[in-house]
């Protein structure tokens, strides 16, 4: 049961970045100004390419992620999932201590969670 709900983490934060890696890279000048209320909105068009180099990274963690929910190897799933997990935790929480602290409860979180459950289930 814990190791079922550790993948749902997996494929939730998988699609959180792909929802990201489509609102850097296809919809910065559009739809993330909702998003992202508090950037200045005159600087949406001048970091359009950076907005999109950081949807491609999100995009790798996503691809990841799916990655391990492929692995046949049990344990190579979860040492995959851990690896991605735990890079999505560190972005997120960079991104709480540089840019808002609300990344840490969209992005850090539930990767942490996630890596959680992987360390009960490997306890249990």
């Amino acid at each position: 049961m814990i190791l079922l709900l550790a993948k749902i983490i997996v494929m939730i934060v998988a699609l959180l970045h792909i929802y990201f890696l489509w609102l850097e890279m296809f919809a910065w000048t559009t739809k993330a100004k909702k998003v992202f209320r508090n950037f200045p909105e005159d600087l949406f068009e001048p970091t359009k390419t950076l907005a999109a180099n950081q949807g491609l990274y999100n995009g790798f963690l996503a691809v990841g992620l799916i990655w391990s929910l492929l692995i046949q190897d049990a344990h190579w799933q979860v040492y995959v999932a851990l690896f991605f997990l735990g890079c999505v935790a560190v972005a997120g929480i960079y991104g709480a201590l540089t840019a808002s602290k609300k990344i840490f409860t969209v992005q850090a979180l539930p990767a942490l969670i996630g890596i959680l459950l992987f360390l009960l289930h490997h306890l249990a």
